[in-house]
């Protein structure tokens, strides 16, 4: 068993810590929902609590390890906002600064700062494709059908996913809306690299993973493998009329780069979120640029503000009170990443998916009832929640 406070490298498949029946019966839901396996973390005045549901692999009775790793997804996007915001702490660059002025090679738009990079208000096109609000759809890389699995182990270098997105329409003037693009962490991580003159993984290691102690946490850049011990995860689609499943657990992750990359474990991420919020990762004013949200979905810097002053996408405690979130969508899985503003209690989780027939809009149904019951089992003492759904991010 793990108690509070403390964490093992072994293989831990049961819950652990204080007895917590309606955690274990929320993840258990999630399963029965059509996911193949979910991990939990619960941080909060009654100790820690971990549990797992579902199987590790399709076909084995196994449950998922608790310490397990996984692909976080867009959660990336809270570790590369802090790594840029301790250089703007440090006077390296200025929140500010026109990113051109340190990017100039990719001749952007003059107005474009750093801070619109992390707020997503750049309006640069989202390599990824952009979906807008009156159906059109503007495909970007392959990522999604039989073309995304014919391209699991492709190497894309962050600067071809950057000079295709500039190479399509901006989504609007810099600065006059919002829109989640992933070309924007990508820049992000290009200017992490030239004022620093090292590698993302290396600057990621030295200034936050090290100091934390984050042992379980990667920046793998073009590396498929993900390190023991870890869950499956699956890739279900349709191909010419015929359901197909993929494990796809092994992929080149260089297809979103630092828009969301990186893998880590439920205790990392606690430890992250929670020691980001109190303050040991940037100083007081910087952490409250990130924690300042934007009036369309409460969007800060790296992260989602749910404080009620603006709309969210994913689901919001149902009671009112106020935490800090980003979660993450990638081929296979899916990370949940919560706290309160002070990191005294936190949410984290991973999610794997399984060959349930489900089309994209099912499963964002599906992910965001089961984000909501979560929430407020853990923030709201249990209070039932509404049936709001979210949809993943891409």
């Amino acid at each position: 068993m793990t108690m509070s406070g403390t964490h093992t490298d072994h293989d831990e498949t049961s819950a652990a810590g204080p007895d917590r029946p309606e955690l274990q019966k929320a993840i258990q839901e999630l399963v029965d929902s059509g996911f193949a396996g979910v991990q939990l973390r619960v941080n909060d005045q009654r100790g820690e609590w971990v549990g797992s549901a579902g199987v590790r692999k399709l076909g084995e009775a196994a449950k998922p390890p608790t310490n397990g790793r996984f692909r976080i997804g867009s959660n990336t996007k809270t570790f590369i906002a802090t790594l840029v915001l301790q250089l703007v702490a440090e006077g390296t660059i200025g929140l500010d600064d026109p990113a051109a002025d340190h990017l100039p090679e990719f001749e952007l738009d003059g107005r474009i700062t750093v801070r619109m990079l992390l707020q997503h208000t750049s309006g640069v096109f989202n390599f990824t494709g952009e979906f807008y609000e009156d159906g059109t759809i503007v495909p970007g890389i392959p990522w999604q059908g039989q073309e995304r699995v014919d391209t699991l182990f492709h190497t894309y270098q962050p600067e071809e996913l950057v000079r295709l997105a500039l190479s399509k329409p901006a989504r609007f003037e810099p600065g006059t809306d919002w829109s989640y693009s992933n070309t924007n962490y990508v820049l992000a991580r290009l200017l992490i690299e030239k004022v620093t003159g090292c590698p993302l993984a290396e600057e990621m290691q030295r200034r936050i993973l090290s100091p934390l102690g984050l042992s379980g946490t990667v920046v793998p850049d073009a590396s498929p493998e993900i390190p023991e011990p870890h869950a499956h995860g699956y890739y279900t689609y349709q191909d010419a009329g015929q359901w197909k499943t993929v494990d796809v657990t092994r992929q080149n992750p260089s297809w979103v780069s630092a828009g969301g990359d990186m893998i880590s474990t439920t205790q990392d991420l606690h430890t992250f979120i929670s020691a980001l919020m109190s303050g040991k990762l940037l100083p007081a004013p910087v952490l409250a640029e990130m924690r300042k949200p934007h009036p369309k979905l409460g969007y800060g810097l790296g992260l989602f503000v749910q404080d009620g002053t603006s709309p969210s996408p994913f689901p919001a405690p149902s009671c009112g009170v106020t935490v800090l979130t980003h979660n993450g969508g990638f081929a296979g899985y899916g990370a949940l990443m919560y706290s309160t503003p002070d990191g005294g209690t936190t949410l984290t989780a991973s999610l794997t998916t399984g060959d349930a027939k489900l089309d994209f809009a099912q499963v964002a149904e599906a992910f965001g009832q089961a984000q909501q019951r979560l929430v407020d089992e853990v923030f709201c003492g249990g209070q039932a929640g509404s049936d709001d759904s979210a949809e993943p991010a891409r």
